[in-house]
């Protein structure tokens, strides 16, 4: 027996203009979620060479402080052995770390410098 039955009919598609080339491709913009980059201490370390004025004078040259906050900051480290003398991002900090050695090597001193995530 032969099938009467008449297979439905496929669902009507929109009319579309044809294209004309002068069509815009439109791209959304993403908002990137960037995180904020890790920041690190720079941290100058106690010894019983290195004299105080040394210290101020890295603290106000390296650090950009003020005699009153780098005399703050050198107390710091001859009481409890570390004082930070800022945070920065990595690069800054590294950078800040080789200056402060280099320094205290042309000045003869043994003035230890550091950097540690913050």
């Amino acid at each position: 027996m032969p099938d009467d039955t008449v297979p439905p009919a496929p669902p009507k598609r929109p009319a579309t203009k044809p294209d004309d080339g002068q069509g815009a491709v439109v791209v959304e913009r993403q908002s990137a979620r960037v995180e904020p980059p890790r920041m690190y201490q720079v941290v100058l370390l106690n010894d019983d060479y290195t004299p105080m004025e040394f210290v101020v004078m890295v603290l106000q040259e390296f650090f950009q402080r003020d005699i009153e906050t780098a005399t703050q900051i050198m107390l710091k480290i001859h009481h409890e052995g570390r004082g930070v003398c800022g945070v920065y991002t990595k690069d800054v900090a590294s950078t800040k770390v080789e200056s402060v050695l280099a320094a205290a090597k042309r000045s003869g001193h043994p003035l230890q410098c550091t950097m540690e995530a913050a």
